[in-house]
């Protein structure tokens, strides 16, 4: 009933009246909010709007056949699917403390990895408002998507994409986005704590969440803004990142307990110098390695 009068009260709040008395009633931009890519109100992954990506190759080494780099996050990738055998899990908030320590790059390449496993499908959502990258990294379209979403400005159908051919750039001839959908960010807003604590990214949560596999966000750092602890809130656990030589293990330990009422899966070890080495790839006991000597491109 909640819904109907809403609804109600917002087509009543469009309307005016003429001088002759008549009610007449104007268009509203909220229109199409809910609406989700569809056919007969049944959601079709085919149907989510394909836009032009260029991905940065360098910032997206898992589109690689193979490397260190593509071995590393299949590791991470299998230590998410154990994670996912011991309690329900299907959207997971990636995360940090501070700053350049690479979760962005560490999302954004799950999220490829991932896709490329099989036929599940992955919904990617760029939660970094004040400084979104996943778009930059992805060579996507940033014209529309979350802010707009949570502003009202824009329904699902609009902040949805996939690229064009579902296929990747450079020519590799690997279908790695093909099960992909991507959120943007959007036009940074500088009220984005508000618009994250509002009703509206749940229900965004609830609307996809029965048409995908994984849904990964990447979210700002924890101990910047608080933005990352509403956006936890609808998120079934939380991966946390922190940079080799450079996180402290006081920021570490001030980053987990920020999420202290969400499931944490561990952190990832990003950017380490000198790894130890156990046979042909590194030691995964704990710890995501990055590949020695390549860089990190991520820019959150």
């Amino acid at each position: 009933m909640s819904r109907i009068y809403e609804a109600l009260q917002r087509a009543d709040s469009e309307r005016k009246v003429a001088p002759d008395g008549k009610f007449i009633a104007e268009p509203t931009p909220f229109a199409e909010v809910a609406e989700l890519p569809s056919v007969g109100g049944e959601f079709v992954f085919e149907r989510v709007p394909e836009k032009a990506w260029q991905p940065s190759l360098p910032a997206l080494p898992t589109l690689a056949e193979r490397g260190v780099g593509v071995e590393q996050f299949r590791a991470l990738r299998s230590r998410i699917y154990q994670a996912r055998y011991e309690a329900p899990l299907k959207t997971l908030l990636i995360s940090s403390g501070l700053p350049s320590e690479g979760k962005s790059f560490v999302t954004c390449n799950l999220a490829v990895s991932l896709a490329r496993s099989g036929m599940n499908k992955i919904l990617l959502i760029d939660g970094d408002l004040r400084r979104s990258s996943l778009h930059t990294m992805l060579g996507a379209s940033n014209d529309a998507g979350l802010s707009d979403y949570l502003s009202g400005r824009a329904g699902l159908s609009m902040i949805m994409q996939r690229p064009t051919g579902s296929k990747t750039a450079a020519g590799s001839g690997v279908e790695a986005f093909a099960n992909l959908t991507f959120i943007a960010a959007g036009k940074a807003e500088d009220g984005s704590s508000e618009l994250i604590a509002n009703h509206r990214f749940k229900e965004l949560i609830e609307a996809v969440s029965p048409h995908f596999d994984w849904i990964l966000i990447d979210s700002p750092p924890v101990l910047a803004v608080v933005d990352a602890v509403e956006l936890a809130q609808v998120a079934d656990a939380v991966l946390l990142v922190a940079r080799g030589g450079s996180t402290s293990f006081e920021v570490a330990q001030r980053a987990q307990a920020s999420f202290h009422n969400s499931r944490i899966l561990g952190f990832v070890l990003n950017d380490v110098k000198d790894a130890p080495r156990r046979k042909s790839y590194y030691n995964y006991n704990n710890y995501y390695y990055k590949e020695s000597g390549s860089k990190d491109h991520a820019s959150a």
